[in-house]
């Protein structure tokens, strides 16, 4: 088993699962305002089977979508981190840094500032090249966390393969940081 990676940032500690977590990671899944940009709410059972599988991939290779918790409060509020995608991407194989935060943190700066906390693991850590983030062409939130996060559109949007056609939420739109980009806007 591989040492588990947890990151802090000023507000945020980024670290493995806990059982805990899944009760309020189940309501953030069931919230419609939360799920806007995906195809639907998940139930308790799926919710619970998808934050098992991220804290399995956390204990393979010690990273990935990790639980956020804050700092002062100790409260879970959702996850960010890095995932590799087992679906066919216009860049496929790639790592991306994702989010998902309970509606009532949102506009604080905390999947900015994780995020960043992220990508700066991902290149110094990992020694990746460039990280890849992608949303509906319509979730402009998450749009402008990744622009805050330095990262740039490339103008390749796709539909995304787990999407079923004709969904509106089908179109992705796919935005893209390297190294050398992410290491200009730490400077």
């Amino acid at each position: 088993m591989n040492e588990i990676v947890e990151l802090g940032t000023d507000r945020l500690i980024l670290r493995q699962w806990k059982d805990s977590d899944f009760l309020p990671f189940s309501e953030i899944n069931a919230d419609p305002a939360v799920m806007k940009y995906y195809p639907r709410t998940l139930r308790k059972k799926e919710s619970n089977a998808m934050a098992d599988k991220i804290r399995s991939l956390i204990s393979e290779q010690s990273w990935g979508f990790w639980a956020v918790e804050l700092k002062k409060e100790g409260t879970f509020i959702g996850f960010v981190g890095l995932h590799k995608p087992n679906y066919e991407l216009p860049v496929s194989t790639c790592v991306e840094v994702g989010w998902r935060l309970a509606k009532e943190y949102w506009g604080k700066g905390y999947a900015t500032e994780a995020g960043k906390e992220s990508l700066r693991f991902a290149f110094e850590q990992l020694l990746l090249k460039e990280i890849y983030s992608f949303a509906s062409v319509t979730n402009i939130k998450s749009w402008r966390v990744m622009e805050r996060l330095g990262m740039v559109n490339t103008d390749m949007n796709f539909e995304h393969p787990d999407i079923p056609e004709g969904h509106s939420l089908r179109k992705h739109v796919l935005y893209k940081i390297t190294k050398s980009q992410w290491q200009n806007t730490v400077l």
